[in-house]
C-alpha cells in the first residue's frame, strides 16, 4: 500500500512540475512579442492581454500554474499537511485568485476602474499575499527547506513593494508597477519549484 501512495504522489507531483514548465512558455513568448509595444517597467503582467493573442496565453499561464499548484497542495496532503490547515487554504486561495484574476481581466492602463478590473485586483491581492506566506508556513512547520523559506520571504518583500508602487515608486515618470510585478513572480516561481523539490525529496523518503 506505501509504494502505490507512493507512486500516486509522485504522479501528481509530475503532473504539478509539468504545470509549472508549462505555464512558463506562453509568458515568456509574450515578453519577446511585445518589446517595443509594452514597457516591461510601467506595464503590467496583467496588460499582455491587449497584444495579440495575449488573452489566451495568460490564460494558459495562468490556468498551468493554479493546476499546478493545486497538484503540489494534494502531493502536501497525501504527505501529512492538514487538510483545512491554514497552509492548505492559503495555497488554495493563491490557485483561486489566478483563475478569479484570469476570468476578470484587467482594465487598460488609464481607462476608468471596471467591475472586472476591481475583481482582477482584489484577485491578484490575495494572491500575491497568500503563496509568499504559504511558503514560509510550509517551511517553518512541516517541510525545513532553506529556499522554500527564502524565496517564500523574498516574495514577500517584493509584495509589499509591489503594492506600494502602485502610488509612490516611479523612474523617469513612470509607475514601476511592471518591474516590481516581474520581480514578484520571478520570486513566486522560484518558490514553487523549491515547494517541488523539496515535496520531492519528501516522497523518496
Amino acid at each position: 500500500m506505501t509504494v502505490i501512495r507512493r507512486e500516486r504522489r509522485t504522479a501528481v507531483l509530475s503532473f504539478a512540475v509539468a504545470g509549472l514548465v508549462l505555464s512558463l512558455f506562453p509568458i515568456v513568448y509574450l515578453h519577446v512579442a511585445a518589446v517595443g509595444e509594452l514597457s516591461p517597467l510601467s506595464h503590467t503582467i496583467s496588460d499582455y492581454i491587449f497584444v495579440a493573442n495575449g488573452s489566451g496565453m495568460l490564460a494558459v499561464t495562468a490556468l498551468s500554474l493554479a493546476a499546478a499548484s493545486v497538484g503540489l497542495l494534494v502531493v502536501l496532503v497525501r504527505s501529512g499537511l492538514p487538510r483545512r490547515g491554514p497552509v492548505s487554504w492559503l495555497l488554495g486561495l493563491w490557485a483561486a485568485g489566478l483563475t478569479v484574476a484570469t476570468v476578470f481581466p484587467t482594465d487598460p492602463t488609464g481607462a476608468p476602474t471596471s467591475f472586472s478590473g476591481l475583481v482582477h485586483r482584489y484577485a491578484g491581492a490575495v494572491m500575491f499575499t497568500s503563496l509568499p506566506l504559504a511558503g514560509w508556513l510550509i517551511s517553518r512547520r512541516f517541510i525545513r527547506s532553506t529556499p522554500v523559506r527564502r524565496f517564500s520571504v523574498a516574495a514577500g518583500i517584493t509584495s509589499v513593494a509591489f503594492m506600494v508602487s502602485h502610488v509612490s515608486l516611479t523612474y523617469d515618470g513612470q509607475v514601476l508597477l511592471g518591474l516590481f510585478e516581474r520581480i514578484l513572480f520571478a520570486m513566486l516561481y522560484g518558490l514553487l519549484f523549491a515547494l517541488a523539490a523539496a515535496v520531492s525529496r519528501e516522497v523518496v523518503r
